[in-house]
């Protein structure tokens, strides 16, 4: 009963779903590109950064502004006092008083014009500025910044520089993500395989012993052995399968499918491995460079707060009413050129200790380069030794196997002959499995140790 819940186990669990998606590790690598997250987040930051360079350099570029307004006040300007006007208004009427006192009287001739002098007079001063409107167009040219542009310049540069490292770097992690699932499966699926051939061994013995005890050549404790044996082989094929579904599941979700979209994978040689060599170009240490020569430049923008600032400025203004040929209800323009200078006097320091505090926060920079860069140097040489281990392992594994696959022939021969019990036969064949699961393991750990190395050299 129990053997035949167990072969209904596997099948279920062994059942491949129809249209069925066959995906290379290549194939594999796109999709998580196109799909991964965080991918897209470094690649909008790395956008954010190229426009921000871009915004930067418009600082060498004169700026022109345009600006206006419009203004209603209850009452106008005026220059002259209600007295002032009343007698501006009278002054007939004062010089006729005082001509009427002459031999001649001219008082009636002189008054009626010079009032009306007076009257112009004071209509002349009324400004009516109740209604008033300015328009002004204005050009700022930087001379001389103290060199804070250059500097912003080149600090965009570099954080441009280091969002696409950041990317590179968000690339290769994604793609030892994808490489480590990938290979996972394709050893987890040999295993299976290998689970699967070894069921196949234990139940053809499982039957010759059956035969055998009933010719009486052999015990039911043999039978019972062989029977732990095959009952240990199907759990063993249905926990590889149940595992490769795992996998599969997980590899999906890093691909950006849905994890229940059923696929297989191209199987990939197990090619022999060549020696990586080459110069590191880890995208991580070259960032740090770029935030080590970011420190540099913010030194000369705190050291250009320290310097004087010179700036040509230029510019057209329109005013109503004009005010340059008496009072007129309209606009009258008129141009403007001029320097401006900013010479720092008196700051208590501040911008002497701001240089400072950047000179020690580039020394920080540089020392977590440094102190990177000597960590790095140790985890290559790390993986490199990985890669050593992985070679000679694989290479006892493949004498193992020679070795197991020779005493299992003997085993089953001698069996046959009547030569060799039954538990040798069974400590032969879990050899065998032991030899063939190691080897297994041996070609993916050099897989999984070549691509660690890789990745600590800024291969990939």
């Amino acid at each position: 009963m129990r053997n035949r819940l167990l072969s209904f186990m596997l099948v279920a669990a062994t059942v491949v779903p129809l249209g069925a998606e066959t995906l290379t590790l290549e194939q594999c690598r796109e999709l998580a590109r196109q799909n991964n997250k965080e991918l897209r987040i470094a690649g909008a930051e790395q956008q954010a950064a190229h426009w921000t360079r871009k915004s930067a350099f418009t600082n060498y570029l004169p700026k022109i502004s345009v600006e206006g307004g419009y203004a209603f006040t209850s009452k106008p300007i005026s220059l002259l006092n209600d007295e002032q006007k009343s007698t501006l208004t009278h002054i007939g009427d004062i010089a006729a008083g005082a001509a009427n006192q002459l031999p001649i009287p001219l008082g009636g001739l002189l008054q009626e014009p010079l009032n009306a002098v007076g009257q112009k007079v004071v209509d002349a001063f009324e400004s009516d500025t109740r209604n008033s409107a300015l328009i002004a167009a204005t050009l700022t040219q930087p001379i001389y910044m103290g060199g804070k542009i250059r500097a912003y310049n080149k600090i965009a540069a570099l954080a441009e520089e280091a969002a696409g490292h950041k990317l590179t770097l968000a690339e290769q992690d994604l793609l030892v993500e994808v490489d480590e699932t990938y290979w996972q499966i394709v050893s987890l699926e040999s295993k299976r395989e290998l689970a699967q051939s070894y069921l196949n061994v234990v139940s053809d013995l499982e039957r010759n012993v059956q035969a055998m005890i009933a010719e009486g050549v052999a015990t039911k404790a043999d039978g019972l052995s062989v029977s732990v044996k095959v009952n240990q082989a199907n759990v063993a094929l249905i926990q590889a399968t149940n595992g490769v579904a795992l996998l599969k599941m997980l590899l999906c979700q890093i691909c950006g499918l849905d994890e229940n979209t059923p696929i297989e994978l191209v199987d990939e040689p197990m090619e022999e491995m060549t020696a990586i060599d080459g110069e590191v170009n880890r995208p991580e240490l070259a960032a740090m460079e770029n935030l080590a020569a970011i420190g540099r430049q913010k030194i000369n923008l705190a050291r250009a707060e320290t310097l004087p600032n010179v700036a040509l400025m230029g510019g057209y203004t329109m005013v109503y009413p004009s005010l340059f040929n008496g009072f007129e209800k309209r606009f009258t323009g008129l141009w403007n050129v001029g320097v401006m200078v900013k010479i720092p006097l008196v700051t208590w320091g501040d911008r002497f200790y701001k240089v400072k505090a950047a000179k020690a926060q580039s020394f920080a920079d540089q020392m977590k380069l440094e102190s990177t860069r000597e960590k790095i140097n140790l985890q290559i040489s790390q993986s490199r030794q990985k890669v050593t281990e992985a070679e000679q392992s694989l290479a006892a594994s493949k004498s193992a196997v020679e070795a197991a696959d020779e005493n299992l022939r003997f085993a089953t021969l001698g069996l046959k002959e009547g030569v060799i019990p039954v538990i040798n036969v069974n400590e032969a064949q879990t050899a065998w499995l032991s030899a063939r699961s190691q080897l297994i393991s041996s070609q993916i750990d050099l897989k999984l140790a070549q691509l660690h190395l890789k990745k600590a050299l800024g291969q990939l």
